[in-house]
């Protein structure tokens, strides 16, 4: 019994090997702080990190209900949802290893000897009838099947972290383009007041011309104002036409079948908080990915060792057989086996050799990714926080350039009707309103875009505790 006890110890402790490399995390660097944050301090600023629809903390009750639309209907969230699900499926075949395979078996045939074989004796014919299972099951010993599970389980908590990934790009798609035609909505209404005052002038001028007051060559440049500004009016049509379209592709919408009336541009600016440059990598659903894909590979070095040494495998049957279908199943037509095997390759001219080296590569490959992945992300907070900050200082000059602006128009219009001056003045003093009325509008619209890609860069409220049973099942 001691032997026996002793044989069985050493079978179970051999089955906990693991050939796998000590997995640990690459190193990346981690600054303490953001560069661009620099001594810029949020006014109460919000944390995308407190709820994972971060949409909401803009305030518009339609670009909420437009990103619920989204998590509905998205096709490509669909499909990454649907690889999920495919990873999730791996993950659980590869699984079902720890576990005999047991198949059933059952035959009927008659047999004839040959006159021959049995060296001329009376030739005689005889039925054999069976019915039995089959039993097979790898003993892991050098760990092949715990490294081959590890790794899809790792694949699999990749795929649930590119699938957070996809819902954070398309929502923050969303919001981008949900903005940029709000911003061409507020644009479209300064152009259509331009055009307006234009025509307004036009015929002001025209008037002032048909008496004699004004030169020719005032009534072209109102004209060709008024032109100009028509054919802004249009092109900004044109933009708020094909914004219109994406969002409807991205709630799922066909394009035709899909309106959306005109609105201010009303949103608020939560002022995201970055947080520090430590926290990043816990909360970007891409470095998540890309550290499991590391994992992943980690764990196939394991696999790939393992083929160095011999497979073990117990393989049985048990049944039934007889000549007689009356007596398939009385106790003397029971039969069994039970036994072990090992296998293993002695010469295969490099093969196993060549599939180390390949996993070892694919492993250099995927902590470069990540490393790659970790600098990309600090990167896309540092672009984000330095254009909020100098956007915010752009408003603040704009707004001050638009106030000199219509000041000077004012000016200009009192000039002309007072005969002082000719009307390229009225012109460039128009022209020089327009810009800075659009280039507000432009830079609202832009904090709101900046915004929107600061909470994308910093996670979008996600965490890796998201994934921590994704291998396992569970959407």
């Amino acid at each position: 019994m001691k032997r026996k006890l002793s044989f069985l110890f050493g079978v179970l402790t051999l089955a906990a090997c693991s050939l796998a490399p000590d997995y640990e995390v690459p190193a990346t660097p981690a600054p303490a702080a953001y560069k661009e944050s620099g001594d810029w301090v949020l006014a109460q600023p919000a944390d995308a990190s407190e709820h994972g629809a971060w949409w909401k903390a803009f305030l518009d009750p339609q670009l909420d209900a437009f990103e619920d639309q989204v998590t509905q209907a998205n096709q490509s969230l669909k499909a990454a949802l649907a690889q999920y699900d495919q990873a999730r499926a791996l993950a659980a075949q590869a699984r079902s290893a720890y576990f005999p395979t047991i198949t059933g078996n059952a035959g009927a045939s008659r047999n004839k000897i040959s006159r021959n074989l049995a060296n001329n004796a009376p030739v005689t014919q005889s039925n054999d009838f069976t019915f039995g299972a089959d039993l097979t099951y790898e003993i892991d010993i050098w760990g092949r099947v715990r490294n081959t599970v590890a790794a899809n389980e790792d694949q699999a908590q990749a795929s649930a972290a590119d699938l957070a990934g996809v819902a954070l790009s398309l929502h923050a798609e969303l919001a981008d383009d949900y903005f940029a035609l709000r911003g061409d909505d507020a644009a479209q209404e300064v152009l259509d007041k331009t055009v307006e005052a234009d025509r307004k002038a036009f015929d002001l001028t025209k008037r002032r011309f048909d008496g004699g007051v004004s030169p020719e060559s005032d009534l072209d440049q109102a004209q060709t104002q008024l032109e100009n500004a028509k054919t802004q009016a249009t092109d900004m049509r044109l933009q708020r036409a094909q914004l219109e379209h994406a969002i409807a592709v991205l709630t799922g919408h066909a394009p035709a079948d899909f309106n959306l009336a005109s609105a201010p541009l009303a949103a608020q600016l939560p002022m995201t908080n970055p947080g520090l440059p430590s926290t990043l990598l816990q909360r970007r659903p891409d470095i998540a990915s890309a550290e499991r894909k590391v994992a992943a590979a980690n764990a196939e070095i394991g696999v790939a060792r393992a083929a160095w040494f011999p497979a073990f495998s117990l393989t049985g049957s048990a049944g039934f057989e007889s000549a007689h279908v009356v007596s398939l199943f009385d106790a003397p037509s029971h039969f069994w086996s039970l036994g072990p095997s090992a296998m293993m390759t002695l010469l295969d001219g490099g093969a196993i050799s060549a599939l180390n080296d390949q996993a070892r590569a694919a492993y250099d490959q995927s902590a470069a990714s990540y490393r790659e992945t970790v600098l990309e992300a600090y990167q896309d907070v540092e672009d984000n926080l330095v254009a909020m900050h100098r956007l915010a200082q752009e408003s603040k000059t704009q707004e001050t350039a638009l106030t000199a602006a219509k000041r000077q128009l004012a000016q200009a219009n009192s000039r002309y009707i007072g005969g002082a001056t000719t009307y390229l003045d009225v012109v460039v003093a128009q022209n020089t309103q327009l810009q800075a009325q659009l280039g507000q509008i432009n830079i609202l619209t832009r904090q709101l875009v900046s915004d929107v890609q600061l909470i994308r860069a910093i996670g979008g409220g996600w965490s890796i505790a998201d994934i921590a049973n994704a291998g396992e099942g569970g959407h």
